[in-house]
């Protein structure tokens, strides 16, 4: 086991480093220029461009840049510093982590609490009303963006009660009750929306789970219906859908980036809107990195799982 995480954390390098190249090339060549934008605001002070581009090191050639950043990453961990404010790309990132990872998980928890209870209730009771009913619910929120649902969520209620969600962010150390209350409406929203997939895929893997032959044997004993689908069923219905988890990592961090500007949450997706529109380059491929490891290493996890619910799988 320690030898297969060994080798799959060193697989992680080559990605990381593709990856790392891709985005910061990508980033660059984003129409508009940060020069410009500081020029046109006068946060320049009385420098010129090309004082402006020495200073800020975008006078180099692109693979020097690079060279520059990544030696600092791998020497010093050290993700560079935003052109905008002089600070700390890893600090600003700490700072804004926690709120992005509270959300994401909270919707994580609330999407498997719904999913898979309601996906193997809607096979074992297939093509009754009650399995309609989920079929259609799991529909709907496929077919509803989550992004409208928030948007609604903040302007109806704001019109009718007078209700809007607070501006000021309260962290979970200050008082956690109002911070709860504040990150659990887009973490209900953006969970709804990621319970579909994961819900239509667990009925149809519990469906054909429960037409194995081995299901049958255990009926024809007398086993506990429950005990079957516990036992039997569920355990092995789930590795499929494990792996659809896995692969929402992408779409969970993409959903929160909505949410936390639809909501005021002071989250990295916020952080990386803003940067974006700035151009601020260092922001934008830290928080890049930092979203494709942490996607690698949910996908580790993952795999890692399968050891967990499948006694047949062995990670060597």
């Amino acid at each position: 086991m320690q030898a297969y995480i060994l080798r799959r954390l060193l697989a992680l390098v080559p990605t990381l480093f593709i990856a790392s190249v891709l985005v910061f090339v990508t980033v660059r060549m984003v129409p508009g220029d940060v020069v410009d934008l500081m020029l046109s605001q006068n946060d320049s002070g009385q420098m010129s461009r090309e004082q402006l581009l020495e200073a800020l090191g975008l006078d180099k050639p692109m693979w020097t840049q690079y060279g520059k950043w990544i030696s600092a990453l791998v020497l010093h961990g050290d993700l560079g510093h935003s052109l905008w404010q002089n600070e700390s790309v890893a600090h600003m990132i700490a700072m804004r982590l926690p709120v992005t990872f509270e959300l994401g998980l909270l919707a994580m928890i609330i999407a498997l609490t719904v999913a898979i209870p309601v996906g193997v209730y809607s096979a074992v009771k297939q093509d009754t009303a009650g399995d309609y009913i989920t079929r259609s619910f799991s529909l709907l929120m496929l077919a509803v963006p989550g992004f409208w649902v928030g948007t609604m969520v903040t302007v109806f209620p704001s019109i009718w009660w007078g209700w809007s969600p607070e501006i000021s962010y309260v962290s979970l150390t200050e008082s956690p009750l109002q911070n709860l209350g504040q990150v659990i409406v887009p973490a209900v929203i953006l969970g709804l929306s990621l319970s579909a997939i994961t819900m239509r895929m667990t009925r149809t893997m519990m469906l054909e789970v429960l037409r194995q032959d081995y299901v049958r044997t255990a009926r024809a004993k007398g086993l506990p219906e429950l005990l079957i689908l516990v036992r039997h069923a569920v355990r092995n219905a789930l590795i499929p859908v494990i792996t659809l988890i896995g692969s929402q990592a992408p779409i969970l961090i993409g959903g929160t980036v909505i949410m936390e500007q639809i909501f005021v949450l002071p989250g990295m997706g916020l952080m990386l809107l803003d940067a974006v529109n700035q151009r601020d380059y260092p922001v934008v491929t830290g928080v890049f990195f930092v979203v494709g490891l942490s996607v690698m290493l949910i996908n580790l996890v993952v795999d890692l799982s399968y050891g967990l619910l499948d006694p047949k799988v062995r990670h060597h």
